[in-house]
């Protein structure tokens, strides 16, 4: 089982020839095993980025994300009160950003590897990632 960032999702249902070959073989893997958790920050994210035009899509937002939840394994994950304490309490360097920060703290809390090209969520030396 893997978490994956929100960029990973969108790289592959968009633009696979962005991801690396590790994140590639990651996602096979975690699909022919116990799936890949798909943070309900992401929903908002992708929804945010749908609307403000900076990603665009043959399909209206909901006809998007039905599609992307069947092209892979993927088991969505919501906001636990653990998660939410946790991503308050990471280290500046981890992110700024609260989309990360629950995506980061999702990660440690399941005990599960994150999938991003995140140069500072990769440095953090907290999380086990996967790039």
């Amino acid at each position: 089982m893997i978490v994956v960032d929100t960029h990973v999702i969108l790289w592959d249902a968009l633009k696979p020839e962005l991801l690396s070959t590790h994140a590639k073989e990651a996602i096979a893997r975690a699909n022919q095993e116990d799936g890949i958790i798909f943070c309900d920050i992401s929903l908002w994210e992708i929804a945010m980025l749908v609307q403000k035009g900076r990603i665009s899509v043959a399909a209206s937002y909901l006809e998007f994300i039905k599609l992307i939840f069947a092209s892979n394994q993927y088991k969505l994950q919501g906001i636990t009160p653990e998660i939410a304490e946790l991503s308050t309490q990471l280290p500046e360097d981890i992110n700024k950003d609260p989309a990360d920060r629950i995506i980061a703290a999702t990660s440690i809390i399941r005990k599960t590897p994150l999938l991003t090209a995140d140069s500072n969520l990769r440095q953090a030396g907290m999380l086990t990632t996967i790039w």
